[in-house]
């Protein structure tokens, strides 16, 4: 099982990343000068409707892949761990901080310089 889960985040983030190329490397139906001052443009609101092309094919393809396999991860990690009880239940005592141990060292290397002193650091 947590081959197959490997294999589908490899699938996964291969698929991403070839969206985000094939998107970046399209032509966008308004980009040429041209339609900015309306010659080319035609009718309706997004431009020509043609038979897809090589690159928004793929692309279509592989944002189908991605979704795919995005829910196949989903799924491996909800049946992936279940554990019985709460969060609250599995928390740790920890240890109460004495007095003594909170207090500023006065001498070592986090001591204050001679002279330093604490109420030049107030704002006025």
């Amino acid at each position: 099982m947590d081959i197959l889960y490997v294999v589908v985040l490899v699938v996964n983030i291969a698929s991403a990343l070839g969206v985000i190329g094939l998107v970046l490397m399209q032509h966008g139906k308004g980009a040429d000068m041209g339609a900015a001052f309306g010659s080319g443009a035609s009718g309706s609101l997004f431009g020509a409707t043609g038979s897809a092309n090589f690159l928004s094919r793929s692309t279509a393809v592989l944002a189908t892949v991605f979704f795919i396999s995005a829910l196949l991860l989903a799924n491996f990690q909800s049946s992936g761990s279940k554990s019985a009880g709460s969060v609250m239940q599995t928390n740790v005592e920890s240890t109460p901080v004495s007095a003594g141990a909170a207090s500023v060292p006065t001498e070592g290397k986090n001591a204050a310089p001679e002279g330093a002193s604490k109420a030049k650091n107030v704002p006025r």
